[in-house]
């Protein structure tokens, strides 16, 4: 064994043994019980940064972990390789969004495979590849079959810039998240799956996920948005139409002072057609995001249209108003408005000088207080001003409403979903094909061939989608029909709903899914990735499982049992303004000057010596320039450094904040335990040495050495943090090194340490393991090595150490039998030298012995 650490040489080594002895490979093993953990796959944008590094190493570290306890475990890896980015970077680079793509792939799987991941490469996944989404047409031709996929027309939020459509998350501030371009809306034919036919069983399901965490849970509940409430309509003045609301507050239907509906709502157009103010008040609004984040807290505005409704009780007339908070994808785009008791009407009438009517007042027993003149009252309580329904309490006027206008023929009780079908239509080139063929006489159907391929040997001009005039990919026949294929390809939400489950059979040519290989490894046992996927991938994930599922290609319900979210991978930032704007410098061209306490007192640039500025710890971005390379880290450090660091800087559903000095704190501490065993392969022979022969310091020292595995096992299969498992370690590292190996049974006991220390940290840092490992005289590698077994024995105690405390203060620490009576406890404690310093001259009002624990002696 060389005296010195030397990472480079190793990990190198390291990596060349599991690849040429196919370790990390995969197969189906009935007599072994399976654990299938997966990491989401990345985007394949040309280079990882430490964001990806931290989740792929957190679901390693789990998976390595598990093969120690004997599991048969499978982790894949893939390439979430469609969409617009690639799109975008051909363009500029006048290249083949085919060929960058797969370019960026060589290099990312080289950079994962550096890091030590124990990947099966066997498996992988490249969802741009026509042998992947072929199936993905295929499953989507028999959606349109049950009529769970179909096309309507559409209003979308639409950028002019990428020409294609948005979703509302990707508005911000009315412009593009993308390219900043003013969203505008457009009337287009889309392509829909119907979620909301699964609405029920995805919101009940969530029940049984015990092992996702509850934040993710409660935004797919709020995101599917169950409520029970009344459809009713109001008929127009002029008895030309009605209008159709929904509400979940029929107990305040009679404070309604007016209606209001969607720029885009057939009374808003028919409105504007008279009134040129309306109309361009429409065009504003249309303009306007429709993320529901932006509109909590946008201004709100409005116009009447000069309508009138009627109201369904009392017949009084109500002014209809176009508002802009008001989105038509929800409900029927139009809302009954109360603004005394629904704060978002009260601000809107109190701003145009709407009535507010009091109809509900805080019950007798309660201690709230309705004033109306400051805000709405938005709790439920007692009618009042209500007519008939005067003193009924919300929940039974909620019933005897609801029945009111049943019996009048205006109402009915409805259940409804804030969840609206998923639009996976997208009008650009760089996605799989949608399945779905024009004939001449106007029908659409299904292609019969799959793959409907992609053609790859197009370069990109523009944001227009070649496809639309690709005369040889549009040009088709189905049963000798002559007809046009469809030119919008799908959301790459799609190929990112299922690519777990083909992972389990990705070389299977003849189906979709093998279904004896797929359901031996699914579900997921464990899934990790951000907690920003939660309402848009995970719920298509949840959606897309029972959808395979109800085709008898799986036969779980759910695609994963436990999920971990990591947070964030955090960094400093620095910029300079240039007439007003931000222009971000990386790391690397800044000169940091730091005060003794490692405070920055200033930062400037190393080429000219201006002073840049402090942007604080920001998420690691290209466009902030403040992204770790973990190539340049890897050549510095080495992979395992990189991966030590980012377990042990922060719990893994925290934030991690990047530090230099702790990068180097982690190698600093591989080189202690690389010389630690240095020193102890060379300190002498290792005798077999019974526990009960050991000296009191040495089964100390032993007891340290079980203590850490029972902590590190239950802070990684239980808690998952990591940090504290490496923290431990570190501990066991430091009482191992203070042992004086001068005798034989001390080495024993440091041997048992050290081998214990190397097979903990092996699923963490696998390269100076394996090595270690192997100098220790072992001839398997470390990752065949089963994980370090408990020895309670060595845990037991003949003394235990007490906390002597004097009215609450610390004051001495005893060491006592462990089954000393409390009697024989209080009198040693009460002798403490130290103890009785702060007794002296005192009356000992009580003595409280917790055993095992402490002694807290109470004087006055």
């Amino acid at each position: 064994m060389q005296e010195q650490y030397n990472p480079q040489e190793i990990e190198q080594d390291v990596q060349s043994f599991w690849k040429e002895n196919q370790v990390f490979k995969a197969v189906k093993d009935t007599e072994k019980e399976k654990y299938y953990c997966l990491s989401m796959l990345p985007y394949p944008s040309g280079r990882l940064h430490m964001g990806h590094v931290r989740n792929y190493t957190i679901g390693d570290v789990i998976s390595r972990f598990k093969r120690m306890q004997g599991f048969n475990v499978l982790q894949p890896m893939g390439w979430d390789a469609f969409g617009l980015p690639a799109e975008n970077a051909a363009i500029k680079n006048k290249a083949q969004p085919a060929d960058w793509t797969k370019q960026n792939i060589a290099y990312m799987k080289k950079q994962l495979e550096s890091l030590g991941f124990a990947y099966d490469w066997d498996r992988e996944v490249t969802t741009c590849e026509p042998e992947y989404y072929r199936w993905e047409q295929w499953f989507f031709t028999k959606l349109v079959d049950k009529g769970l996929a179909y096309k309507k027309q559409s209003q979308v939020n639409w950028c002019p810039n990428d020409e294609t459509v948005l979703a509302n998350e990707q508005v911000h501030d009315g412009c593009c998240w993308r390219c900043d371009t003013p969203v505008v809306k457009k009337d287009i034919e889309q392509w829909f799956i119907r979620i909301t036919e699964y609405a029920e069983e995805l919101l009940n399901s969530l029940d049984d996920l015990d092992g996702w965490p509850d934040s993710v849970k409660t935004m797919q509940r709020n995101w599917i948005g169950r409520s029970e409430g009344i459809n009713m309509t109001f008929k127009l003045a002029d008895g030309s139409d009605d209008v159709a609301i929904y509400t979940t507050r029929p107990d305040t239907l009679m404070g309604v002072t007016y209606l209001a509906v969607a720029a885009q709502h057939p009374l808003a157009t028919k409105a504007a057609q008279s009134n040129q103010a309306l109309a361009e008040f429409i065009v504003e609004c249309n303009r306007s995001s429709t993320a529901e984040a932006d509109m909590a807290t946008m201004d709100k505005k409005g116009m009447a249209t000069g309508i009138k409704a009627l109201h369904p009780i009392t017949g009084e007339e109500v002014e209809i108003w176009v508002a802009n908070f008001v989105l038509m994808d929800y409900g029927s785009g139009a809302v009954m408005a109360v603004p005394g008791h629904d704060q978002r009407d009260y601000e809107f009438a109190s701003k145009y000088g709407i009535p507010i009517k009091q109809v509900i007042e805080p019950t007798s027993d309660s201690d709230l207080e309705c004033d109306l003149s400051k805000q709405a009252f938005v709790e439920k309580g007692v009618l009042i001003n209500s007519g008939e329904f005067d003193g009924l309490t919300s929940e039974n006027a909620f019933k005897a409403i609801a029945r009111w206008l049943e019996d009048a023929g205006v109402g009915q009780r409805q259940v409804n979903y804030r969840l609206r079908d998923w639009g996976v239509s997208r009008q650009r080139y760089w996605g799989a094909p949608i399945p779905m063929v024009r004939l001449d006489d106007g029908a659409m159907v299904a292609a019969q061939e799959f793959p409907v391929e992609l053609p790859t040997d197009l370069v990109m001009e523009g944001a227009t989608s070649p496809l639309l005039t690709h005369e040889k990919f549009l040009s088709t026949q189905v049963d000798g029909r002559n007809g046009r294929r469809e030119t919008d390809t799908f959301d790459t939400f799609m190929e990112s709903s299922w690519y777990y489950a083909r992972y389990t059979t990705p070389h299977c040519s003849d189906a979709m899914l093998e279904s004896q290989e797929a359901n031996y490894w699914l579900p997921v046992d464990q899934y990790i990735g951000g907690i920003e996927h939660a309402t848009m991938h995970l719920l298509y994930f949840r959606f897309f499982h029972k959808l395979m599922r109800d085709e008898g290609l799986v036969d779980s319900n759910e695609p994963a049992k436990r999920l971990l979210t990591q947070g964030m991978v955090l960094s400093e930032t620095f910029y300079r303004l240039d007439n007003g704007a931000k222009v971000y410098y990386s790391p690397e061209e800044v000169e940091v000057e730091k005060d003794s306490k490692g405070k920055v007192l200033k930062a400037t640039l190393k080429d000219t010596g201006e002073e840049v500025i402090l942007g604080g710890m920001e998420k690691m971005s290209k466009s902030k320039l403040n992204g770790v390379d973990p190539q340049h880290l890897i050549d510095l450090y080495g992979a395992d450094t990189a991966r030590l660091y980012t377990m042990f800087a922060a719990p893994p559903e925290q934030s991690l904040e990047w530090r230099e000095d702790g990068v180097q704190g982690a190698y600093k501490f591989l080189r202690r335990v690389w010389k630690l065993v240095f020193d102890h392969v060379n300190s002498g022979d290792v005798p077999s040495v019974k526990h009960e022969e050991l000296t009191k310091p040495l089964q100390d020292v032993r007891r340290k050495i079980h203590e850490t595995i029972e902590k590190v096992t239950d802070d990684i299969e239980r808690r998952y943090t990591f940090n504290t498992a490496i923290a431990a370690v570190m501990e066991l590292s430091n009482s191992l090194s203070r042992v004086d190996q001068s005798e034989g049974a001390a080495r024993a006991v440091v041997r048992e340490g050290i081998e214990t220390l190397v097979l903990l940290l092996s699923p963490i840092t696998p390269h100076i393991c394996h090595h270690l490992w192997q100098s220790l005289g072992h001839g398997e590698s470390v990752v065949d090595q089963p994980w370090p077994t408990l020895d309670k024995s060595a845990l037991q105690q003949d003394e235990v150490e007490l906390v002597v405390q004097v009215n609450g203060k610390l004051r001495a620490k005893i060491s006592v039998a462990k089954d000393l009576s409390k009697e024989a406890i209080e009198t040693i404690a009460m002798e403490d030298e130290n103890v009785q310093r702060f007794t002296q001259d005192l009356t000992v009002r009580k003595v409280i012995v917790v055993p095992g624990k402490l002694v807290n002696i109470v004087v006055s």
